[in-house]
């Protein structure tokens, strides 16, 4: 059975930081690149960032560059998401997934994160 069980989402205060989990089960997920997306009330989910299978290529969308940092732990199946000096347009669930398309693939369940002051 699939799994992707994101965590580590919360309510913080404009600049503070947060470290969002991914944890994998069922699928060789060493072989894959993993992709965060998040989405926002009343929005379309959209693409944060991504991260090739061996770890060494990474993209961001351009709001997040700077801010944001996404790594992997192969041997444990642990996709990691740094977020730091969030803004309240970075507000919403953060999903991952194993694939580019939001309805193909697998996907979790997504943690919410919710920045105001």
């Amino acid at each position: 059975q699939v799994q992707l069980v994101e965590s580590g989402g919360g309510l913080v205060h404009p600049g503070g930081s947060l470290r969002l989990s991914c944890v994998v089960s069922g699928f060789n997920f060493r072989g894959y690149w993993i992709y965060g997306a998040r989405q926002a009330p009343g929005k379309g989910r959209e693409w944060v960032s991504d991260i090739s299978a061996d770890g060494t290529r990474i993209n961001y969308r351009d709001s997040v560059k700077g801010r944001f940092t996404i790594t992997r732990d192969n041997a444990n199946n642990i996709l990691y998401l740094q977020i730091n000096d969030l803004k309240p347009e970075d507000s919403g669930v953060y999903y991952c997934g194993n694939t580019p398309e939001y309805d193909r693939g697998y996907w979790g369940q997504g943690t919410q994160v919710s920045v105001a002051s």
